[in-house]
């Protein structure tokens, strides 16, 4: 695959998050809603889409938690087979749950706290140290921080040789300071005009401008976007079709949520250039 330019998601690519973000996410809605999903659940809202930014699958994965409670008869498949019908994201969750009668919507909004949920969500992954730090004001859950446990998925061989041989750009749903923080844990220097993070764009994947504004950036006439999740695909394809100047290719890495040869049909099905077990391949695939 010849390409000019090389932009990686961070979670699930660079670094393991299966132990910090998707363990915040459970235990958030856990502790504020009383009853937590299966760990499984959180796949199956990334692949319905529109679940770039974790805060907001938190929020979803709480809302069909109280929703049960108040009567919607759905489990998590048949919730997020809707939920993608409807176009992904919170907001479909929303529509979902508007099928309920009006006193039970009313039930669910009262008891849907995302304050609590955000705060809770970044105690446990930041720790009462660095969210006192990034956050502002007394966590409300003390915590070490799920943040220390996220293994590092590239070796540094790799980033060596991408660096040579191609510009490389970051594009990730992380806020930025987390980010920087995975970034140094796995010794990838990015400037600031070489990364989107949740700071910098509104849209989120898999909307393309931020891809095709990296792009830009570099100068590049060929693309390589590599990401776990099904919605990283989906940005590449989208960023093709809207940029009609460049090529763009979306690679499937089977080291988020999507694994085995599950993971790449669901990766193939997207419309994927090609499937990797890991990001360290990407030297070889790459030219």
């Amino acid at each position: 695959m010849q390409v000019d330019a090389v932009v990686l998601d961070i979670d699930g690519v660079l670094v393991d998050v299966a132990d910090s973000y998707r363990r915040a996410i459970l235990e958030s809605v856990d502790r504020v809603c009383g009853k937590p999903i299966e760990r499984d659940a959180v796949q199956t809202f990334k692949d319905a889409g529109g679940f770039n930014n974790d805060w907001e699958l938190t929020d979803a994965a709480a809302l069909f938690v109280i929703a049960r409670r108040e009567g919607l008869r759905m489990d998590v498949d048949e919730f997020t087979d809707r939920v993608r019908e409807l176009g992904g994201g919170l907001d479909a969750a929303k529509e979902v749950v508007g099928d309920l009668p009006r006193v039970a919507q009313a039930r669910v909004r009262d008891q849907w706290d995302r304050d609590a949920l955000r705060e809770t969500f970044q105690a446990l992954y930041l720790g009462a140290e660095l969210y006192r730090e990034l956050e502002g004001g007394e966590p409300p859950v003390e915590a070490a921080g799920y943040v220390h446990d996220e293994p590092t998925l590239v070796d540094p061989e790799t980033l060596d040789d991408l660096t040579a041989r191609f510009d490389v750009g970051v594009l990730t749903g992380r806020p930025a300071a987390e980010a920087d923080i995975a970034l140094e844990h796995v010794g990838l220097d990015v400037p600031d005009d070489r990364r989107f993070t949740m700071d910098d764009w509104d849209e989120g994947k898999p909307h393309p401008r931020a891809l095709v504004e990296l792009a830009e950036r570099f100068d590049a006439e060929r693309v390589a976007f590599a990401g776990d999740t099904l919605d990283d695909v989906r940005t590449a394809r989208n960023a093709d079709e809207a940029d009609e100047t460049r090529v763009y290719y979306g690679i499937g890495v089977l080291t988020g949520g999507l694994t085995g040869e599950s993971g790449q049909e669901k990766f193939a099905e997207s419309g994927a250039d090609a499937v990797v077990e890991d990001v360290n391949e990407l030297v070889d695939l790459l030219e």
